[in-house]
């Protein structure tokens, strides 16, 4: 559900979309390994999602690059789907960042495979810790709906509308609980 003037709703009140990004994204468990393309982008990031809030704060280092840091939010539309998300981003200095990150969060950390597909965008996130063994793929839609017919790798399990998939309740599973879920999967 969304005002009148299409933007989302939180809480009964409508959002202004003026410095958001809208995101259209689907989301896939992976069963096997992926084979990256020799133009996928390699990111290493680190989330700190910050208790008692809808924040995340973001260190992402690619090699070769400098390190970038980001405060971010992301807004569910209210259609009962969690592909569409207002996101906004505040870029940060180091300074800020590490002032920020004394701030109670939970965290997790996973190597991000970037794969451009056509005018698509496919991430395949590794994640890493107590969350190891968890692939997902993202697919940034933009403005479409839907896949294309041909696609490069098998995706299996969608859980672009399953919340234990979702950054904040990922950085509050516990690898016990991981497996539980990718059990139900049968995946592991």
């Amino acid at each position: 559900m969304t005002s009148e003037d299409n933007s989302p709703i939180f809480k009964g009140e409508p959002v202004s979309l003026k410095y958001a990004h809208v995101e259209n994204e689907r989301r896939f468990l992976i069963r096997k390994a992926i084979a990256k393309s020799d133009g996928a982008r390699r990111l290493y990031i680190r989330d700190r999602y910050l208790i008692g809030t809808r924040l995340r704060l973001r260190r992402v280092e690619e090699s070769g690059l400098p390190t970038v840091y980001k405060l971010g939010q992301k807004i569910r539309f209210n259609d009962g789907s969690l592909s569409k998300n207002a996101h906004t981003t505040i870029y940060l200095s180091e300074e800020e960042f590490d002032l920020l990150a004394h701030v109670a969060a939970n965290e997790l950390e996973k190597v991000r495979w970037v794969n451009p597909i056509g005018n698509l965008s496919l991430s395949i996130d590794e994640f890493g810790g107590r969350l190891a063994g968890l692939v997902l793929a993202e697919v940034d839609l933009g403005s479409t709906d839907s896949l294309p017919s041909a696609f490069p790798i098998e995706l299996n399990d969608e859980v672009t509308n399953d919340d234990r998939f979702t950054g904040g309740t990922l950085a509050m599973t516990t690898t016990k609980e991981l497996t539980s879920i990718l059990n139900s999967f049968h995946i592991r």
